[in-house]
């Protein structure tokens, strides 16, 4: 596939975590697709699925917005924003109703159209801040 069917079919994935379908963004991946950095371990399809519908739950409002995408060969690397407001339990601590804005950047790979292999990070050091869970330095 070429750049910009790659770039497509990652705007799709951010599309369907729009809409809060992460069984959508999950059938632009292969069943034995890899995640890693989005949790302590590695996940699976399931897995991935499984923590993004979690995040919903914490955050219904989420929303995802790409900042630049970056191709070259099978790798599509993707900086992104996401908005949210915790209003559910996270991490035994109840909803605050505080607003967060977080930056992040995925490396996908890609293998005829459907996504293998997805390495995220994400600032959860600022999410954490920005909610109260961790004071800020200074």
């Amino acid at each position: 596939m070429s750049a910009e069917e790659n770039k497509k079919l990652q705007r799709q994935v951010f599309e369907a975590l729009n809409r809060k379908d992460a069984n959508g963004a999950g059938e632009l991946s292969v069943p034995e697709c890899k995640f890693y950095g989005f949790a302590s371990q590695t996940l699976d399809l399931e897995g991935y699925i499984q923590f993004t519908n979690g995040s919903f739950s914490i955050f219904p409002d989420l929303q995802f917005t790409i900042e630049d995408m970056i191709a070259e060969g099978d790798k599509l690397t993707t900086r992104f924003t996401e908005h949210g407001t915790q209003q559910g339990e996270m991490m035994g601590v109840p909803p605050s109703g505080k607003q967060v804005t977080v930056t992040g950047i995925s490396i996908s790979r890609f293998e005829n159209g459907k996504i293998v292999e997805v390495w995220g990070e994400f600032d959860r050091l600022g999410m954490l801040q920005q909610l109260g869970l961790i004071s800020t330095a200074g």
